[in-house]
């Protein structure tokens, strides 16, 4: 049985595996920045997306939110007047090449693709979705211990965001802390302190993404 199980497993990564570099292509030859957005429920992903639709107006933007079942991200993002899609995972905790393999041909015209992930910090490690950046974000609500109790996710992190620090004070979070645990598991991952409602790192999360654009478009 546990033969049969490993079995069924490597094919299904195998198969993903093959999808995401299709997709990978696809971003290439479109010019399409796709960047896969991870991290908890409450995180602040959604709003991340929702800022950064807001501040990148001189470039075309396209979102895929994943979910379980609910659309309430969806509606949200939607609402800026952005092409959007949605995806529903049913019982599946991350999303796959798979499923995002379907939506992106409707995406060909966008420079960025931001892809919210389904909210967790351990299913979508092993699945490539094909795009160019991941970024993990957590925020100093969930503890001070996130980081080193969700290793493997930073591990594969291009950038990292510590969000709401404005109240790690009030929550008792040691942000220097999730700083050096980040840093022992990942240092070349960008790190960004983020406090979204108060405006702070913003700025430096887009400058990063739009440097990040024009770099893998030149020439």
């Amino acid at each position: 049985m546990h033969r049969i199980e490993v079995e069924a497993e490597v094919d299904l990564l195998a198969e993903n595996k093959r999808l995401a570099e299709e997709n990978r292509k696809f971003f290439k030859e479109k010019g399409i920045l796709a960047v896969n957005i991870m991290g908890a429920i409450g995180s602040g992903k959604t709003l991340l997306i929702e800022k950064t639709i807001e501040r990148l107006n001189d470039l075309k933007v396209g979102a895929i939110l994943g979910d379980v079942v609910c659309k309430a991200d969806y509606e949200r993002v939607s609402r800026h007047g952005i092409k959007a899609e949605a995806i529903n995972t049913g019982k599946e905790c991350h999303l796959d090449a798979h499923l995002v393999h379907h939506k992106i041909r409707k995406f060909e015209d966008v420079d960025i693709l931001l892809i919210e992930n389904v909210g967790n910090l351990i299913c979508p490690v092993d699945f490539d979705l094909g795009e160019d950046l991941r970024v993990v974000m957590v925020s100093v609500t969930e503890g001070d211990d996130v980081v080193e109790k969700h290793p493997k996710i930073f591990t594969i992190a291009d950038v990292v965001i510590i969000n709401k620090v404005r109240l790690a004070e009030f929550v008792g979070a040691d942000v220097e802390k999730m700083k050096r645990d980040v840093e022992k598991l990942n240092s070349r991952a960008k790190l960004i302190l983020m406090d979204l409602k108060e405006g702070i790192g913003l700025e430096e999360w887009i400058n990063y993404l739009r440097d990040e654009y024009v770099s893998r478009n030149s020439g």
